[in-house]
This record gives C-alpha cells, structure tokens and sequence, in this order.
C-alpha cells in the first residue's frame, strides 16, 4: 500500500511523541515537512526526528504531495487552523479540544463534506489495547448488559504561577472539561455509543489568582479564573445506559477512574488518557479477574489514529477518530456547561456511529482492517 505523507504544523511538547511513532512505528505513514510560528522548534523536531522539510505554514499547506496535516496548535486556535488545511485540500487531524463552539466545529465539518475531506480528530486511545480490549470484553458480553459507567479524572490545579503563560490554562480550552474529559467521554461514546441527554454542574474553588511569582511580568496581578475547575456531569446514553463524570483541577495530584456496570459484572477499565494499564473484571461472586489484552499498542501509540485514517484514506472505509466523533463530544461538553448554567437537562443535537472496534491479532503497525 502506497505511503500517505503528512505534515505537522505545531512543534511544541506534544510533537514529539507524534512525530517519533509516525515516523517509526506506522509504515503507512511518511512524515514530509513540519512547520511552526517559531522556526527553532520545527528545526529541533526535524533534526531529532529526521525530517526531511522545515517550512512556514503556507509552504507546507501549498506541498501538492501532502495529503494529511495534523494540527498541533493551541485548543483555541485549531478551527481556523482546521479550515486552512481543508481549504489547501488537505485531510485534517487534529488535537482535541475539536473546537471550543459548536458553531465552529460545525464550519469545519461542513467544509470538510463539501470539499470530500477527512476530518480526524485526538484523542486515539481508544484505538489502544487497553480501551479496545475493554470494547471487546463488552461486545463479547464478559459483563453481561452495560447499564451504567463512572469516569473521574482529578488533576493538580494549574496554579503555578512560575509557569509560563500560567494563566493559559484558567480559561476554556485548558480546563478540565475542554482539555482532560475527551478522553473519558470519547472512550464512553467508543464503549458505550451516543450520548442523547445531559446534566451538569460548574464550579470553582478559587474565583482568581493573586501571581506572587516576582519573576512573572504579572507579578501582583490578580487573574480571574474564567472556566470551570471542578465539573460533574451525568450522561444518559442512546442505548438506556447512564454514566457519570466528574472531571476538575483542583487536585493534589492525578487521580484516573472508569467503570463499566454491567449485569454480569463490572469492568475496571484502564486510565482513558493511556493507551494501557491494568483491565480487571468483577465477577458476581465477587472475585476479581485480571483480564488480558485482545489487542496491541499497549504503549504511548500516538499517532494510531492518524495511521487509521491514513488506511482508510486508501481502503475507502470510514476511519475511527473521526470528526462526527469529536463533534459529539464538543456537543456533550457544551451540553454539561449550558446544563450548569440554566440547571435543567439539555438533550444532544448531535448524535454519532460507535466507531468499529480494532480488528484482533493484528501485527504491529498494522491497521488495515
């Protein structure tokens, strides 16, 4: 199968580990050019990564070779970054968050029809072997009939006013909703289906930050913290399951959970934002059994959904991180924040296909099924 070249633009933390497995791992994929706002750090990624082209945007988007770009810019940057790649008639994927309104997500979606051009967006580990062996012990009815699932994911504040651009991360886009729940809510959409109809509260701990760090330029400032830090949400999915999510940043630390409640038992799922870890069945005569991976890519696999895609570009079936997906997602975050705000349920818009799981047993680096 003939390679599909690729560009990245967006060099920061997150290139790498995209840049080392699509480089490395997935043979179906050639990464051709990178690109950034600043030259020093698409320089860096192409040297330690063996780039062949370092570029401005406009030179990799005019790249007539290119046929997937992945957008690794900021949350609030990426639907007008999104739309540039399309309209140079390149398929795009993209980093969650997907977009920040739905308005926008949908400019992207219907450019995308229009111009016959994939939309792909993060998070892929579902495509993991931890998340695709849960997918299978669920279709395969290892606990019975899924009615219910829990997801908790706590982090550490983003208080540390010693980091740059600090304040970043008090708004959308970086909150916990935005930034950390697409995991639990894309693995809960790969598990479970759509989701019809949401409920949703939003808080904060702290209403603003004093910056006492006298190396900050805004050294004595008081920033407000404008999104929500501790949010809690309840899900009542398509199929007559209900799930719970509570997602903050107000930890002291990193605490990761999803449950899937089944009538024949309940499955601990591993950390969403990973793409292994443990996976263990509780039986109902309580015992509890650690369950092995049916599927590969148990490690930091980056980048799988990109290579997805990339098979599907040239099979013509439909890819699995996809853009109806990542939409779905947007309109249950939206739905959990308008919920808070109005206190009453608000039923989806939106609806999605629950992506086809991985098929078993195939070679790494392998995804053409």
């Amino acid at each position: 199968m003939d390679k599909v070249k690729m560009g990245v633009i967006g060099c920061g933390m997150i290139s790498g580990i995209y840049l080392k497995n699509c480089s490395q791992t997935f043979e179906i994929l050639e990464v051709a050019a990178c690109a950034d706002l600043v030259p020093e750090l698409a320089q860096k990624r192409a040297e330690e990564f063996g780039i062949a082209r370092v570029c401005t945007v406009e030179e990799l988007l005019a790249d007539p070779e290119i046929e997937i770009v992945v957008d690794l810019t900021v949350p609030w940057a990426h639907p007008e970054v999104n739309r540039n790649i399309l309209n140079a008639g390149k398929h795009v994927y993209t980093e969650k968050p997907f977009a920040l309104t739905a308005d926008d997500a949908d400019s992207v979606l219907t450019l995308a029809h229009t111009k016959e051009l994939r939309v792909g967006c993060a998070p892929d580990t579902v495509l993991g072997a931890g998340l695709q062996t849960c997918r299978q012990l669920i279709d395969e009815g290892a606990i019975g009939i899924p009615y219910a699932a829990s997801g908790l994911i706590l982090m550490r504040g983003p208080y540390d006013t010693a980091r740059p651009n600090f304040q970043s991360y008090l708004q959308l886009g970086w909150d916990p909703l935005f930034d950390m729940a697409p995991y639990y809510l894309t693995a809960l959409v790969n598990l479970l289906g759509p989701v019809r109809k949401v409920s949703g509260f939003a808080t904060n701990v702290r209403p603003s930050i004093t910056v006492d760090n006298p190396d900050s330029p805004l050294h004595g400032q008081t920033v407000p913290v404008t999104a929500p830090l501790n949010t809690a949400a309840t899900l009542e999915f398509a199929n007559g399951a209900i799930g719970t999510l509570q997602a903050a940043k107000e930890a002291f630390g990193y605490t990761p959970r999803l449950e899937i409640y089944g009538t024949e038992g309940i499955l601990y799922a591993n950390d969403p934002n990973m793409f292994g870890g443990a996976i263990q069945i509780k039986r109902p005569d309580g015992t509890l059994e650690e369950m092995p991976y049916s599927h590969g890519y148990g490690e930091n696999s980056r980048g799988i959904g990109i290579a997805d895609m990339a098979h599907a570009i040239r099979s013509g079936r439909p890819h699995r991180a996809n853009g109806e997906v990542a939409r779905h997602v947007i309109d249950i975050t939206l739905g959990i924040l308008e919920s808070a705000q109005s206190e009453r349920h608000i039923a989806l818009t939106t609806s999605c296909e629950q992506p086809a799981p991985l098929p078993v047993g195939l070679a790494h680096g392998e995804l053409d099924a």
